[in-house]
């Protein structure tokens, strides 16, 4: 990492005439996310804590050389925890901004509809459940403050996409050190592992779509910065 020019700690960086889709948050609620950053940068780090401790019984019967691709959501708490940390400290890693972003977009999304449509509530106790629906969905609202400080390079989006698509395969399509890598969905918990449950389907079908929104997305943004300076 490198210092940044612009010094950001010292004032907030300017807001871009964006699109809805791309910035659907007003300015002062960015304003405020950003002023409360390290505060936010601690809460993802306990939730990155619970998380790891959550996956505790996944990681048990998983493989150590397959570890860093099961924790998605812990790991995506950490990436932005990283990226708020890496803007207060006026340090440039965009690759992490994208990271972060394409992480709190997925996992933020993904979670609440596994959980929603495909999983349901089962015997989960309701408070754990809806816990994790709202938290994850608080994930995807911190993706939209990123655009603040991130230039979304072409380079650093590469990264991102490939991490995030990498997840996709192993996860869902080819395992690389047995699985299951992805988070154990409740059918698979009773009808046991395999390609033909339908919930396998409807989740991988959600994690491709969403690394495709992702990318979508950060690249979207990135041009229409571009061109708002331009016309500038």
């Amino acid at each position: 990492m490198r210092r940044c020019r612009d010094a950001p700690h010292m004032s907030l960086p300017s807001r871009s005439d964006l699109p809805w889709y791309l910035a659907p948050l007003p300015g002062w609620l960015e304003d405020l996310a950003l002023r409360l950053a390290w505060v936010i940068v601690a809460i993802n780090l306990a939730g990155t804590a619970f998380g790891f401790w959550y996956y505790r019984v996944q990681f048990e019967a998983t493989p150590l050389l397959a570890w860093p691709v099961v924790p998605d959501s812990p790991v995506a708490t950490l990436f932005i925890a990283l990226s708020l940390a890496a803007y207060k400290l006026d340090y440039d890693a965009d690759w992490l901004h994208a990271l972060a972003f394409f992480g709190c977009i997925k996992l933020g999304l993904w979670t609440p509809f596994v959980q929603l449509v495909v999983n349901g509530q089962g015997d989960l106790w309701w408070v754990m459940y809806w816990f994790l629906v709202l938290s994850h969905l608080g994930m995807a609202v911190e993706a939209f403050v990123i655009h603040r400080y991130a230039r979304f390079s072409v380079g650093a989006v590469a990264v991102a996409a490939a991490w995030y698509g990498f997840n996709d395969v192993v996860d869902y399509f080819v395992s690389v050190a047995g699985g299951p890598h992805h988070t154990l969905l409740r059918a698979e918990v009773v009808a046991g592992l395999g390609h033909a449950i339908p919930a396998h389907d409807y989740a991988a079908a959600g994690a491709v779509v969403l690394t495709v929104l992702a990318t979508f997305l950060a690249l979207a943004t990135r041009v229409k910065t571009l061109e708002t300076r331009l016309a500038d």
